[in-house]
């Protein structure tokens, strides 16, 4: 067991039923993407291949080097070239087991994952962010026992020669927000805090818009998020923050699309997504985002494959072609001018965990 002394599967079907009732409690209670033209040329397909115009550019997606292991709700970063990924909700035999430590590196040269430095506590939902060329890690929750499995922590570490060491604590503890590099600044906001002195269960926490950043060694304040909501996806552009999707406690899936502008400090609203999702992914090329996965728990209670392109000059989404596996709680990052979908679940909640990766990336047709 990854968190006790014990590895029975009449203990793992435990934890993994608490997991499920639990984040059902949390929903009940309470620059032109290459040009204009191409970005109209992009359809929704079923295949792995984008529908274009002739001698249009494609969007393709690709299978990479699967995961060593199986894991969800993670936060992946950039880091020196490289993709880092720390923590999650792992499984075995299929059950989900509780959170890990583990850290692993994908090297796009040699096409492979290794290992990486542990982090000091095994946690679910931790925020890796690379930052001035230090790779951080915030928040998340640990899960002490089997009825507190949801504990989100105010710890966050960077990674220094000897490993990872003690940032000041947050203000508040983080988790499921978004975070950015801005300048000299780490950044992070939204997310769901304790509504109280409880600090176990999904059910102890509320949304937030709190804007936390650590600068100079120090936290401080900045404009908060206008629609305090958990589990959404963020990009930076320029100067430019986009705050997408998510969720709120009492109403589910958020359509919300908002930008801080941090040389203002203050936020502006921009197109919404074109459907409401939360747990959701998304990466950068060519200065467009894309949105990409998610899951809803209320209603229809699925995950998602669809694929949106948000272009910042004109203000407007555009459809993708759809992913080649869906998933929610999953991994997305930019690197080389392609997108990495790592990991997550390919079912609601706790279900489905999974260790497949796979890669976006626009081409040139045969012949051009």
């Amino acid at each position: 067991m990854l968190w006790g002394q014990t590895d029975s599967f009449a203990d793992m079907k435990e934890f993994r039923g608490m997991h499920m009732n639990r984040r059902e409690m949390l929903i009940t209670s309470g620059a032109a993407f290459l040009s204009a033209s191409v970005s109209a040329a992009i359809a929704e397909t079923s295949g792995a291949v984008a529908t274009v115009t002739p001698g249009a550019h494609q969007m393709r997606w690709r299978s990479a080097p699967s995961l060593p292991r199986p894991v969800q709700e993670i936060y992946p970063a950039v880091h020196d070239g490289e993709i880092w990924l720390s923590g999650g909700l792992v499984t075995v035999a299929g059950q989900i087991i509780g959170p890990t430590a583990g850290t692993h590196i994908y090297d796009t040269a040699s096409k492979g994952w290794r290992k990486g430095p542990a982090l000091p506590a095994k946690l679910h939902h931790p925020h890796l962010q690379s930052h001035q060329g230090t790779l951080f890690c915030m928040g998340g929750f640990k899960v002490p026992s089997f009825k507190a499995i949801w504990v989100m922590q105010h710890d966050g570490w960077r990674l220094g020669d000897d490993g990872w060491q003690p940032l000041p604590p947050a203000p508040a503890p983080i988790g499921e927000a978004g975070t950015a590099s801005i300048g000299d600044s780490l950044h992070i906001c939204g997310g769901r805090q304790p509504k109280g002195e409880a600090n176990r269960d999904t059910a102890d926490h509320g949304d937030v818009a709190a804007h936390h950043v650590f600068v100079g060694g120090q936290w401080e304040k900045a404009a908060p998020l206008p629609t305090p909501r958990n589990s959404a996806t963020a990009q930076l552009i320029g100067s430019h923050w986009h705050v997408v999707g998510g969720r709120t406690v009492t109403d589910g899936n958020h359509t919300a699309h908002e930008v801080y502008d941090a040389k203002e400090d203050r936020w502006r609203v921009a197109a919404p997504l074109p459907k409401g999702r939360s747990g959701l992914a998304s990466g950068m090329i060519d200065g467009s985002i894309i949105a990409f996965g998610g899951e809803s728990l209320i209603g229809e209670r699925t995950v998602y494959g669809d694929v949106w392109i948000y272009d910042p000059a004109s203000d407007v989404w555009r459809d993708g072609p759809k992913m080649l596996t869906p998933r929610h709680g999953l991994g997305g990052v930019s690197l080389d001018g392609e997108i990495y979908a790592i990991g997550g679940a390919r079912q609601p909640s706790g279900k489905g965990t999974a260790k497949t990766v796979e890669v976006l990336s626009v081409t040139l047709p045969s012949g051009t």
